[in-house]
């Protein structure tokens, strides 16, 4: 494996592990979207931190991007304060099957055509055939943990 895939691997080994430990936290104060705040005043100190370390020179250069790129803020937020609410009453694995499962999906409109410039990579027969593969083994997870 390459670099890149193994801290994306890091990455998504880190989401349940956030879902749970936020939707853990958001019970204990009895606030999710006061947990969802904290996480975030975390998340901008470290980003505050690797920005101050990489180049804070890119920050002046914000002003000057396309409006709907910003939307990725409010995502990640919709992401965080969906899965504190819902993790602890649906269960984590139950809620993160389903943001996979919605990852797959729009991965795959995203590659095929190549939206917001991303690399194009066509829907072919045999990628789909994956994609429904994994699909169907989140599934099997799912149905195996009920039983």
């Amino acid at each position: 494996m390459t670099h890149h895939a193994l801290i994306m691997l890091a990455a998504g080994i880190g989401i349940p592990v956030l879902a749970a430990l936020n939707a853990r936290l958001g019970a204990n104060v009895g606030g999710p979207a006061a947990a969802a705040l904290v996480l975030f005043a975390v998340a901008f100190a470290v980003a505050g931190v690797a920005t101050i370390l990489t180049g804070p020179g890119a920050l002046a250069r914000m002003a000057g991007q396309p409006p709907h790129l910003f939307l990725a803020g409010g995502l990640v937020a919709f992401y965080v304060l969906s899965v504190t609410w819902i993790a602890p009453v649906f269960g984590v694995g139950n809620a993160v099957f389903f943001v996979l499962l919605g990852q797959l999906i729009s991965a795959a409109v995203i590659d095929q055509f190549g939206l917001f410039g991303a690399k194009v990579v066509p829907l072919s027969p045999l990628r789909a055939l994956g994609l429904v593969a994994m699909a169907g083994g989140l599934a099997l997870t799912q149905l195996a943990g009920r039983g």
